[in-house]
């Protein structure tokens, strides 16, 4: 007994089973463009930076120290070596007794200065508090409610209250301030302070609590890239009812 010929019902469409070259090609495409812009950008950003820093430091190199005198091309980089290893020896100098007599002397010439005296020190207080390594400002990640509650907007922690500012609060509990940034742009934000029992704190990192806010989400922290799709195998959340077995 021979098998007669399939169901045209069951046979699918030719443009189905077949993806078209259009398609493909813009597939090929955007695959492109996802592992090619990221490497333009950084680039880009790297050179703008590399010739920023020697546009600074050159001019103030004589000539004769210059790779460009002796050499029929720039030479890109060097005023950003000088840059680092002058900020090295800067520092290695301010670290002992000599070099931190004259920082001291110099500080207290410029706090003589009416104008540059608030300039100078503001600046340095932001650049210590930034870059110091046993400071907790901007080291954690935390939620709160915001702008209403039960909307949470990932926010990161600064420090405690000054004494003046807690005690003009009407909430009696340790206040604590937050830096709410905006997306995608989390150089932007609201600062505010609000109770510490109000904020949760994360255990993530301040660069992947970025990628969340820069991505609007599509980003989880731990993860190279956006979330998968829907209908794609993830893992249950957690805390969620497994599916019941089957009998």
């Amino acid at each position: 007994m021979t098998a007669g010929p399939p169901d045209p019902r069951l046979v699918l469409p030719p443009e189905l089973t077949h993806t078209t070259l259009g398609t493909r090609l813009r597939r090929y495409f955007l695959t492109g463009l996802v592992i090619a812009a990221p490497l333009a950008i950084t680039a880009s950003v790297t050179w703008w930076f590399i010739n920023f820093i020697d546009g600074l430091v050159k001019p103030l190199i004589p000539a004769s120290y210059l790779p460009d005198s002796y050499l029929p091309y720039p030479v890109p980089g060097f005023g950003l070596i000088i840059a680092l290893v002058g900020l090295t020896l800067l520092g290695f100098l301010t670290a002992n007794l000599v070099g931190r007599s004259l920082l001291n002397a110099g500080e207290a010439i410029l706090h003589r200065m009416p104008v540059i005296r608030g300039l100078y020190k503001s600046v340095k207080q932001v650049f210590e508090t930034i870059f110091s390594q046993t400071g907790t400002s901007f080291r954690k990640v935390g939620m709160v409610q915001f702008p209403q509650p039960g909307m949470w907007s990932i926010v990161f922690i600064a420090q405690e209250a000054a004494p003046e500012i807690a005690g003009r609060l009407p909430d009696g509990d340790e206040q604590i301030g937050v830096f709410l940034p905006c997306t995608p742009n989390p150089t932007t934000g609201f600062f505010f302070y609000l109770p510490r029992r109000e904020v949760v704190e994360l255990s993530i990192s301040i660069e992947d609590g970025a990628k969340l806010i820069m991505s609007a989400g599509l980003i989880q922290p731990g993860e190279a890239g956006p979330k998968p799709k829907a209908g794609s195998s993830l893992p249950p959340s957690e805390g969620a009812a497994s599916p019941p077995a089957a009998a």
